[in-house]
């Protein structure tokens, strides 16, 4: 029997005219309605024709999670007076409950996407509901991208519906080709907010770390909730592991019931949780109760602040969740649960200043996850660069190369970026295509493997790939009842997947395992084959992966001692050097070969280190050395591309540079400073780039360090000149070694500083000089000496100095230095590089 009261108190009932008259007439729209107005439940039961009269009709809803699926379907059915499978059913991920009445079915948007890969056309799908969509999943964005493309080339009758609590609504119209917005208002009641930060700085989350401090706050926080407000109260906190230690932490609350929700939880518990209690409840959540999941009775809301998001580090090729602030988006949809039927209050568990440093709204999956899946998926859509989809974002570049990478590794597409035979298989089997390969290369018969690998193992599980499917095999717990239908998934569509078409044969290269493979053996192949450049060798006191990652063991780990492992999760805790294994398998070494066999190569390694020329012949598994040996017949080429290097590192210096070289090379930079060309440039950067033009014959024929030690760089940078233009022929002209002052002496030129050569000359042997002595049209510093050769003065303009220096000078020196000449007027005196007596001699 229907339930036409409740029907008839949902508030999205005045937003139903505009809404069906919109997918009448232009087929698509848009639906803005806040959480408990129906948009979830009532809509698709009018657009199905089960309620309002309309006409009959099949309709898909796509959630972003199994258990807002489930939960959805089952409202409606209650709704309808029937139970899941009649009118209303769901798809999810190894559950099924759909009939042959069934009108409207409700699938998670993973379901959907293999559906839409296999049927285009969604034959007998009249229109879908995209729920949820602000939420930005990477399923969801894939699916709306899909279903519009086969909206404009296939099903122009297909209606689509845009449905979220709260949205880019006019960013989902225009993709929607400029569909109509209608929006629905809920009854909102007021939520008071108390700001609660600790009392003390906690530690930032960092990967998937959270400071315990703040988890012992959010406990605290929730005991003054209890006790300072009425009815039940909704914690947010960011995933499986954080809600245990809450639950723990509260321990018995006496009257009080304290339940836990997220997507492990078995149907029966979440059942529980979305029902009235008898009794006065603590329900801990992630963040699938945001907007996805109506929590009767609660009037409070504790918010951890905190949220789960994937992230991708493409330069360590590790990926997974990451712990982040949760945006203020999310703050307000956390706060609305504690409206929904009557007013509350939101407790949040970090200061009121902290609040607008927050992102204002979550990352969009497209930015920041993992794309081999998306890549693959759009590979098989016959789009491999994803330009033609219709979607809100555009995958970022840099991490589209890295899936392509991926994908061309495991032969899931060609060279164009095309989807391969193989590809097609992958991408209907529900897991990334990592895991897919490994399962299709075991026959499925690495199926237990993998549904441990496809889904975050309990910590409790331990970091040992074996031990844990030991303990899913013989558990009794929520995640070992999953585990176990996904193994019955992955073994039936690796069936199907592998079953080879009329005409052909099966495929013949696949990794033998079965009931006689052992468990430890079993996890060390399948992981291998899902993450070659992941297989790892002991090194010292860590690992270093063929990728070229170093990871290491925790305390206590199983996999301790091991020489090879292959890693399969892994993150950075704070603090410290290398990455940490978080799930990983010991793997015997031919196994290890045979799985990164791409990444064996044998090649000769000639390079630079330690200061001389090293060359060896090395076998390589990615970045793990397994075999050396001395290279005695090293290419030249080899050579002289590792001397060239040892010259960049150590720099030119490991030539001979003789004083008359390192004076070439600065009359050469002066030249070059004031005259330009055709004089050479000498710095270490030009000097690099004409290697060829004047180390050679020398650098070719040498052979290690000591080789370029005798390589003489003055005769080398004589090459360099402008012998052909017949300007070398005035470098002495131009720019001499030494020049003579009135004394007669020859005096060096120091040209240390190309802007500003140095002459250093005692002050006697310039007198009668009136003017400064230049090279090239350049005065030079001088630099007057004493007659014992101290500093005395500096000056660039000698007549200057003779006018108003000079006198401070001679009353200095006159008296230190008596039996030497100082005449009142040096300008017209005679210079001399003698003393008084010698001088007069003649």
């Amino acid at each position: 029997m229907i339930r036409d009261d409740a029907l008839g108190a949902l508030p999205v009932r005045s937003a139903l005219p505009a809404l069906t008259g919109a997918l009448e007439d232009v087929g698509a729209a848009v639906l803005v309605a806040p959480p408990g107005t129906g948009k979830t439940t009532l809509v698709p039961l009018v657009l199905a024709g089960l309620v309002g009269g309309g006409p009959a009709r099949r309709v898909v809803v796509a959630e972003p999670r199994r258990i807002a699926a489930r939960a959805a379907a089952r409202r409606m059915a209650w709704l309808l007076g029937e139970k899941p499978g009649g009118s209303i059913g769901f798809t999810v991920r190894g559950e099924r409950a759909v009939g042959r009445r069934t009108r409207v079915e409700v699938v998670t948007t993973g379901v959907l996407l293999q559906r839409l890969q296999r049927d285009q056309e969604l034959a007998g799908t009249d229109a879908v509901v995209l729920d949820e969509c602000h939420e930005r999943h990477l399923d969801a964005d894939t699916v709306a991208a899909f279903l519009w493309d086969v909206r404009q080339s296939l099903r122009p009758d297909l209606r689509l519906l845009a449905a979220s609590a709260t949205t880019d609504a006019g960013g989902w119209a225009r993709l929607l080709g400029g569909a109509p917005v209608v929006e629905a208002t809920g009854v909102t009641h007021p939520v008071d907010v108390v700001w609660a930060p600790p009392a003390r700085p906690v530690r930032p989350p960092h990967g998937m770390r959270v400071d315990p401090a703040l988890l012992a706050h959010v406990a605290a926080v929730v005991r003054r909730a209890l006790a300072e407000r009425e009815g039940d109260v909704l914690c947010f906190l960011p995933g499986v592991g954080e809600i245990a230690r809450v639950a723990g932490q509260l321990g018995d609350l006496g009257s009080v019931d304290v339940l836990q929700v997220h997507g492990r939880m078995p149907a029966a518990v979440q059942d529980a949780v979305l029902a009235p209690g008898a009794r006065r409840r603590v329900v801990l959540a992630t963040s699938v109760a945001e907007s996805s999941l109506t929590v009767p009775g609660v009037r409070v809301v504790v918010d951890s602040g905190l949220a789960r998001e994937p992230r991708v580090d493409h330069a360590r090729g590790l990926s997974g969740l990451t712990t982040v602030r949760a945006s203020r988006a999310a703050g307000r949809q956390r706060a609305g649960r504690a409206g929904r039927e009557a007013p509350g209050a939101v407790y949040r568990c970090w200061a009121e200043a902290e609040d607008g440093r927050l992102p204002a709204f979550p990352a969009p999956e497209i930015k920041v996850a993992d794309l081999t899946a998306f890549a693959l998926q759009a590979a098989c859509w016959g789009d491999p660069d994803a330009s033609g989809l219709a979607l809100l974002d555009p995958p970022p570049g840099g991490a589209m190369a890295a899936a392509r990478e991926v994908l061309a590794a495991v032969g899931a597409v060609d060279r164009a970026g095309r989807a391969t035979e193989l590809g097609v298989r992958l991408g209907r089997l529900g897991v990334h295509p990592r895991l897919g390969r490994a399962l299709l290369d075991t026959s499925g018969g690495g199926a237990e493997v993998v549904a441990l690998l496809s889904e975050e193992v309990p910590r409790e599980y331990g970091d040992d790939l074996a031990g844990a499917l030991r303990r899913a095999r013989h558990g009794g717990d929520a995640y070992a009842g999953r585990w176990a239908a996904e193994v019955r998934r992955l073994r039936a569509v690796s069936a199907e997947v592998s079953r080879p078409p009329a005409g052909k044969a099966a495929p013949g290269d696949a990794v033998r395992v079965g009931p006689g493979t052992g468990d430890d053996r079993l996890a060390g192949i399948v992981a291998s084959l899902a993450f070659p450049e992941r297989v790892a060798r002991l090194d010292g006191g860590s690992y270093l992966m063929a990728s070229g990652t170093r990871v290491e063991l925790g305390e206590g780990s199983a996999l301790r001692g091991a020489p090879w492992i292959v890693v399969a999760v892994a993150g950075r805790p704070g603090g410290t050097g290398h990455a940490r294994v978080r799930l990983g398998a010991a793997v015997p070494e031919d196994v290890a070969r045979d799985a990164a066999a791409a990444l064996l190569e044998q090649r000769e390694e000639v390079r630079w280190a330690d200061g001389d020329v090293v060359t060896r012949r090395v076998a390589r598994l990615g970045a793990i050395e397994l075999a050396v040996r001395p290279l005695r017949d090293a290419r030249p080429a080899l050579v002289r591309a590792a001397l060239l290097a040892g010259l960049r590192q150590e720099g030119l210096g490991l030539l001979r540079w003789s004083p008359a070289a390192e004076l070439l090379r600065q009359r050469l930079a002066f030249l070059r400073t004031h005259l330009g060309e055709p004089w050479p440039d000498v710095s270490d950067e030009a000097l690099h780039a004409r290697v060829d033009e004047w180390l050679e014959p020398e650098l070719g024929r040498a052979r290690r360090r000591a080789d370029l030690a005798r390589i003489d760089a003055g005769q080398a940078l004589a090459r360099l000149l402008p012998w052909a233009g017949g300007e070398a022929a005035r470098l002495d002209e131009l720019a001499p070694e030494r020049i003579t002052v009135p004394s007669g002496s020859r005096i060096r030129i120091d040209y240390g500083d190309p802007e500003r050569p140095v002459l250093a000359v005692k002050l006697q042997e310039l007198f009668g000089l009136q003017k400064t002595p230049a090279v090239a049209g350049v005065p030079l510093l001088v630099h007057l000496l004493s007659p014992a050769g101290r500093p005395a003065a500096v000056t660039a303009d000698l007549a200057s100095f003779w006018r108003d220096g000079y006198r401070a000078v001679r009353a200095e020196l006159r008296g230190r230095y008596p039996r030497h000449p100082w005449p009142e007027d040096p300008a017209t005196a005679q210079a001399t590089r003698h003393t008084k007596a010698r001088t007069d001699r003649g």
